[in-house]
């Protein structure tokens, strides 16, 4: 899948100095037709097929403005907008760590790097773009992610008798994890942000399925033979998005 770099603008009397400022198009390979998905915080994005006519488009857009607006509306009653900034500090509740951020800009630079010193991470470079900011901000989450969940995935794995093949971490939209049938799991990143409860719970509903694929009976039950508490744990995963900080784009 390819993200495209097309925005469409939602609502023409919108502040463009506000996040979102559109919506934003995704292709994808799979899509077999459009689709629209509004976040908790008014994010939206549209997923189209390979090859949609920008045409087509718009006018999906347009014949569906009036529920983008009513969602977003109710969304805004529950969870308060936020702006963006970028962030001096990240606390990460799944691995008890907080991070401050120090940013050292130079202007002959067109990317901007990390780099973790004790408990400060330092981002080089442009710095003055945003967007790069957040992109290796990402970047480190992803490989702190990697480093502090696979030995707690495998531990786990061994505790449940549920094997793996492999562990992927990745940015998920709309998911915190999956495994796939080939063996996969698929790990959020976003779960740093998360308590560890939580952290530990997803891990193990994601081993469960190498005995049931699906959400049966037998698929619960697996999972609360180490998981007694799971039907509490998953509700509040489910409202964990809102512990995401809103620059980090996902939610």
């Amino acid at each position: 899948m390819h993200a495209a770099a097309t925005q469409i603008p939602l609502f023409p009397e919108h502040d463009e100095t506000e996040e979102p400022t559109g919506i934003s198009i995704r292709e994808s390979g799979r899509a077999k037709r459009l689709s629209i998905k509004v976040y908790p915080r008014g994010k939206v994005e549209v997923v189209v097929p390979r090859r949609t006519r920008a045409r087509d488009v718009q006018a999906f857009v347009e014949e569906h403005r009036d529920w983008i607006k009513s969602t977003r509306a109710a969304f805004s009653e529950r969870h308060t907008p936020e702006p963006f900034r970028l962030p001096a500090r990240i606390s990460l509740p799944g691995i008890e760590r907080t991070i401050g951020v120090s940013y050292q800009p130079a202007d002959d630079s067109r990317s901007v790097r990390f780099r973790l010193k004790g408990d400060i991470l330092f981002l080089s470079g442009k710095t003055t773009d945003s967007s790069l900011c957040v992109a290796a901000i990402k970047r480190w989450l992803a490989s702190t992610a990697r480093t502090y969940f696979e030995p707690q995935l495998q531990a786990l794995s061994r505790l449940t008798g549920n094997p793996y093949k492999r562990m992927r971490v990745a940015g998920q939209k709309t998911c915190w994890g999956s495994h796939s049938s080939t063996g996969t799991i698929s790990i959020n990143y976003c779960l740093l942000f998360l308590p560890p409860a939580l952290v530990r719970y997803l891990m193990i509903h994601e081993l469960s399925h190498a005995r049931h694929m699906d959400h049966s009976r037998r698929f619960w039950a697996e999972v609360r033979r180490f998981e007694p508490d799971y039907r509490r744990l998953d509700k509040r995963l489910a409202d964990a998005w809102q512990a995401i900080p809103t620059w980090v784009g996902i939610y």
